[in-house]
């Protein structure tokens, strides 16, 4: 394996992955991020140069957090491929989504469109499915720190409806708290961040559970692409963090 730690590199490996839209989304989202200050210090790893099959980045000289592993010889040529996400036992299954047409919408003044910030990580963290510890409020602080996010406030600045990106640049834990849901919340969060997302020259891209079916018909309603594939998330707890081990 070859690490690619050429910034010449990486600006090309970043053209060659927009050959194969939409397949590349993720992989593409991680690489511009590492070209853009790379925040999450990350390092970029393929099975040869130029003329690479898969593609890994993973934490600077530390084991991978996710890898690329291609079901067909040649990625260029837009084959489909696998994506495994390995945090180190829950497996949970994504679509992907691509939004072409945004929105304007209105909203009522005693509410503040705003941006995420440090304070809400703790919110985040207890309405998260992943969440709940210390360790996932702190990477969702670093989230909030690192890329663009979305919120609606109430006037005491409370937040009620919410998505932010990843080091993926995806569009990752939307919601909404229940008592302000079906008020376009949603709508309006997913159309703000994807503006931001666009103005910052990535593409809009997401995942949303199968079994979530107000989201997925929320997407569908706002001319979102689904892809023909699923994203498999591999949830992994390393066994000195588990609560009650067995």
């Amino acid at each position: 394996m070859l690490v690619l730690n050429c910034s010449t590199k990486l600006q090309m490996l970043e053209k060659m992955l927009r050959w194969s839209f939409p397949v590349s989304l993720k992989v593409y989202g991680a690489v511009m991020n590492i070209n853009r200050g790379n925040p999450f210090r990350k390092e970029v790893v393929v099975d040869s140069w130029p003329d690479f099959k898969a593609v890994i980045t993973r934490p600077q000289r530390q084991v991978h957090i996710h890898v690329i592993s291609f079901v067909s010889e040649s990625f260029v040529n837009g084959e489909s491929f696998i994506w495994e996400a390995i945090l180190g036992s829950v497996r949970h299954s994504f679509f992907f989504f691509l939004i072409y047409f945004l929105y304007s919408l209105r909203m009522d003044p005693k509410f503040t469109l705003a941006y995420l910030d440090i304070s809400h990580s703790s919110l985040l963290n207890k309405t998260w499915s992943r969440g709940g510890n210390p360790r996932c409020e702190k990477y969702l602080a670093n989230l909030i720190c690192s890329f663009p996010s979305a919120c609606v406030l109430d006037d005491k600045g409370y937040p009620l409806s919410w998505s932010l990106t990843d080091q993926f640049a995806t569009m990752i834990h939307s919601y909404t708290l229940p008592e302000h849901r079906r008020k376009g919340f949603s709508r309006l969060i997913t159309t703000t961040l994807a503006k931001k997302l666009h103005s910052c020259g990535f593409p809009v891209q997401g995942n949303v559970l199968e079994a979530n079916l107000p989201s997925v018909s929320l997407l569908k309603s706002m001319n979102a692409r689904f892809l023909p594939c699923s994203f498999f998330r591999v949830i992994h707890t390393p066994f000195q963090f588990l609560t009650k081990p067995h």
